[in-house]
């Protein structure tokens, strides 16, 4: 099943689709093979991005200009795909996963979209993989959407990892609407980070009611 926010009913949810950039053969053979996964039970669909959320992550590397990206969660790649699509030619993205099976779909369908050469995958406690990196201003794009407890240590890592102006994406920020009702580990750590950015000086920062809540973080 083709992932949607839980905040559109399914007629919407096309109407926003029909009305956005549609999806290439790439994509959409992506998203059915990931969805076959889930079929099987070799992999949850739901941690697949929408495909209307990846027209924009695509068009937000380029209106930014981004050159160098960073993602923490890659699964079967198709969030990865859109931002190395949006990235110029000499661009590069640094995936970090621990998933080897996941990844190997990802891999496969970033060399048919002609993409691979700008994307490296490191496997490994992806915490320890960004603090491995140097702390200094790298990356003018970086997405997160791993486990959603080590949100808060993502985000400190990367404070100072990321240029000026350097944008930060937080996936599913609205856990399906219960950072209202915490009822899990993830909810409660969500919905304190929420509030903790809107405040933080360090960043600027708007919640988007984008898929499962899409959070953009602007560096000061």
């Amino acid at each position: 099943m083709t992932p949607r926010s839980f905040l559109l009913t399914p007629q919407l949810s096309d109407y926003v689709r029909a009305a956005s950039e549609p999806v290439d053969d790439v994509v959409a053979d992506l998203v059915a093979e990931t969805a076959a996964m889930a079929e099987r039970g070799d992999a949850p669909s739901t941690m697949q991005i929408a495909p209307e959320q990846g027209a924009f992550m695509q068009l937000l590397t380029t209106a930014l200009g981004a050159r160098r990206a960073i993602e923490i969660g890659t699964f079967t790649g198709m969030s990865a795909l859109c931002v190395a699509r949006g990235l110029p030619l000499d661009g590069s993205l640094l995936c970090l996963d621990v998933n080897e099976t996941w990844t190997a779909v990802a891999r496969r369908y970033w060399e048919r979209a002609g993409v691979a050469s700008r994307i490296e995958l490191r496997l490994g406690d992806a915490l320890a993989s960004l603090r491995g990196l140097p702390a200094a201003e790298t990356f003018d794009l970086a997405f997160v959407d791993a486990d959603k407890t080590g949100y808060p240590a993502y985000v400190e890592e990367l404070y100072p990892r990321m240029t000026p102006n350097g944008v930060v994406l937080l996936d599913n920020t609205l856990r399906g609407g219960r950072v209202l009702e915490p009822v899990s580990d993830d909810d409660r750590v969500m919905a304190a980070l929420n509030a903790s950015l809107a405040t933080d000086p360090r960043w600027e920062t708007v919640l988007l009611p984008m898929a499962d809540g899409l959070t953009m973080l602007r560096k000061r």
